[in-house]
């Protein structure tokens, strides 16, 4: 049996190739951020801090052992890589800060393209999100992918890439940041995060009761990684939840707003008044006549 991912003499190629990638897209981002600043563009900070650290996370994901057992260990891995990141690295807007960045010419317009083609509608689909970032750890840790990949550092590689982009693509879907083909509204993306947290949840608790198939982990490991991915995934679903609340309000006072402004004949009455709004209804009418018989 597999016993676990374990580098006992330290971090590898892919591993340190993985970091230095990590770091180099927070230092152009970054960069990019600041130039915008210097154009006179207005770029929040707490934008940076959260690219900043979902990079920071990334790396220390690759060079970093945590404490615990090997499947503990991994489960923290499995956190950073495959949920706080993405949420930290989609709440910083890179799609927007690059078109906003960009002049218009044919590498602007490629991306704006590729944003808004087909296939990016539907891999960002919340269903379709879903599917792909749940259905894939079901793969990895409910059939024996995991002890194939063991010891082959490509397909343990591509395994990683894989939880990575299927995080970024359903933190997308859900939190629908950045501009692409079509909006999905709150009521789809709230469904896809409560479906997919109640998927995650369930195969949190299957680890308790069993390991991955071709793998051995001591109970307590097998039972502290578990916790650990139950209530993890928890609090970044919470987080989700919370940038979904935060559109919602945000969502209803635009309407609000839109509904206490004025209509197109109110204002052009108000400028014919010089000012005065003027009440074209009945009973506004009818008190005008009243007024003017006095």
């Amino acid at each position: 049996m597999t016993p676990a991912h374990v580098h006992p003499s330290g971090p590898g190629p892919a591993s340190l190739a993985a970091a230095a990638t990590a770091l180099s897209a927070v230092a152009v981002y970054l960069l990019a951020a600041a130039r915008l600043r210097r154009r006179g563009d207005a770029w929040p900070p707490a934008r940076d801090v959260c690219f900043a650290a979902g990079g920071a996370a990334l790396a220390a994901a690759a060079l970093v052992a945590p404490p615990g057992g090997p499947f503990t260990a991994h489960m923290a891995r499995h956190l950073a890589v495959g949920m706080a990141a993405p949420l930290l690295l989609v709440l910083a807007r890179p799609l927007t800060l690059a078109l906003r960045l960009l002049r218009p010419g044919p590498v602007r317009r490629t991306l704006l393209a590729a944003a808004h083609s087909r296939p990016a509608g539907w891999l960002v689909c919340p269903p379709v999100a879903a599917v792909l970032d749940v259905g894939g750890l079901w793969l990895l840790y409910r059939t024996p992918l995991w002890a194939a990949v063991h010891g082959r550092p490509v397909l343990d590689a591509a395994v990683h890439l894989h939880v990575l982009a299927a995080g970024l693509l359903f933190t997308f879907a859900v939190c629908r940041l950045d501009p692409v083909r079509r909006r999905w509204g709150l009521l789809p993306r709230g469904a896809a995060l409560l479906g997919a947290g109640a998927a995650h949840a369930v195969l949190a608790k299957s680890l308790w009761a069993s390991p991955p198939p071709g793998t051995g982990f001591a109970p307590a490991d097998l039972r502290t990684g578990a916790r650990l991915m139950y209530y993890g995934g928890d609090l970044v679903e919470i987080a989700l939840a919370l940038v979904l609340a935060v559109q919602w309000y945000a969502a209803g006072g635009r309407a609000l707003a839109r509904g206490r402004r004025p209509s197109p004949a109110v204002r052009m009455s108000v400028r014919a008044s010089g000012g005065y709004a003027k009440d074209t209804t009945r009973e506004g009418v009818a008190q005008r006549s009243a007024g003017a018989g006095r």
